[in-house]
């Protein structure tokens, strides 16, 4: 049986990502295992996720993979680079056959030269003598590539994650093969597009639509989850995970998400940034300079500037507006600012993470752990590590998650109350 990794966020599920794993389905084989390496209860752009990694799990499950396992927090916060090679890392370790992953290109090889280019022992003096003539990180990256003959056209945000993950394959000798499969539509799209959505969209309908998250009338029953049913029972009912075409005329968060997964969603208070704001703002403007100087990507003084800003300022807006510049982008300083409320340094950043979490898995995935935990440590959700150290980066997010929900604080201690979610079938669509 082959095994097919995919890293991702999930943030939150949608029918662009039902695709790929139906067309990961088809490219590996219908034998083929499908793994995903999820982010946790943060993703990598500096914000908490729109739903807990939990409900992101069972989502990813009942949609069609096999298994879960949570990319670690470490790895989930770095940049793109480290991000990538984190996840690249675990996947090989558990000895997964391809690595699939989205781009907006079609041509593998443009991906490959470029991935070759960026270990170029001269790309890096290129991009410094860029990045000191006054251009931003991206445009001083696209003109080394592109002295070094590569990276045409290589600029949206899937083809350059893409290309990270090659260089970690390459870094790393991995024996994974790349599956890159064509993302169609607009990454940074405002409007929702139900047959290619744009997660950056779909977060926004779903926090603007808070609370009240309601199923339109006629879409319950397409569902095949009525309102009195709940928990396993309502989701062994589910039949399919596609909508109908009659969802594309819904002007609504509906249209863009699987349809099995419209009461999961509806039931779920939301995350963001926003809500939490206070609670970040007390953090920030007590944290002690030791820990801002300590901060990831906070070099040439950045973490300084960051400190300033955040004992000044009135909103994280203001400091993220008063903090970036062409150089460092926003979502640069949005994962300091994250990492500053979470605790963590630029030593917590660059360790290798010593174990993944299991978030949840169907019959096949339960057959795959069996030799995948011999490969590399596995920790089942809620279960306490040996690894003390970390596990006390993982509670403290944990603990901190809630702060950002729509309905409210919960209690804290979720990580150690967390169980793994075992999903009883496959959809039938995958």
């Amino acid at each position: 049986m082959g095994t097919t990794g995919i890293i991702c966020e999930y943030n939150p599920f949608h029918r662009g990502h039902l695709r790929q794993l139906r067309l990961a389905r088809e490219q590996g084989g219908e034998d083929c295992a499908i793994v995903c390496l999820m982010s946790g209860n943060y993703v990598q752009r500096g914000e908490p996720a729109v739903f807990p990694k939990r409900l992101r799990a069972e989502a990813a499950l009942r949609c069609g993979a096999d298994l879960v396992l949570e990319l670690p927090l470490t790895a989930a916060l770095s940049s793109a680079e480290g991000f990538a090679a984190g996840g690249v890392r675990v996947l090989t370790a558990l000895g997964c056959d391809w690595l699939c992953f989205g781009t907006e290109t079609e041509k593998l090889e443009l991906l490959r030269r470029s991935a070759e280019a960026n270990l170029d022992p001269a790309f890096d003096g290129l991009l410094r003598r860029e990045l000191e003539g006054g251009c931003s990180y991206a445009a001083a990256r696209q003109r080394a590539l592109t002295a070094l003959g590569a990276g045409e056209g290589l600029s949206s945000p899937n083809d350059i994650l893409a290309v990270e993950y090659l260089k970690a394959l390459l870094r790393q000798s991995s024996p994974m093969r790349p599956m890159p499969i064509h993302r169609p539509g607009d990454y940074h799209s405002e409007a929702l597009d139900p047959e290619a959505p744009s997660a950056t969209a779909l977060r926004a309908a779903l926090i603007s639509a808070g609370r009240d998250l309601r199923c339109p009338s006629g879409i319950r029953n397409e569902c095949h989850l009525p309102e009195a049913k709940h928990g396993l029972e309502a989701r062994q009912g589910d039949k399919q995970c596609l909508s109908p075409r009659s969802l594309q005329e819904t002007p609504s968060w509906h249209a863009a998400v699987p349809s099995c997964l419209h009461a999961l969603y509806e039931n779920a208070p939301v995350h963001s940034w926003r809500t939490g704001e206070r609670a970040v703002l007390a953090i920030l403007r007590t944290l002690p300079e030791e820990a801002f100087r300590q901060l990831p990507f906070g070099a040439e003084g950045l973490w300084s500037k960051l400190m300033k800003n955040c004992r000044s300022r009135g909103s994280t807006e203001e400091i993220l507006q008063s903090t970036i510049s062409k150089r460092y982008t926003r979502t640069r300083i949005q994962r300091m600012l994250l990492c500053a409320v979470l605790g963590l340094r630029a030593e917590d950043l660059a360790r290798p993470a010593p174990y993944a979490r299991i978030l949840g898995f169907n019959r096949r995935g339960r057959a795959l752990l069996r030799e995948m935990k011999a490969r590399f440590p596995l920790v089942n959700a809620g279960e306490r590590p040996a690894d003390a150290g970390y596990y006390a980066l993982e509670t403290r997010a944990s603990d901190l998650y809630s702060l950002f929900s729509a309905a409210g604080p919960r209690p804290a201690g979720e990580e150690e109350r967390l169980r793994v979610w075992v999903w009883p079938g496959r959809c039938p669509n995958i």
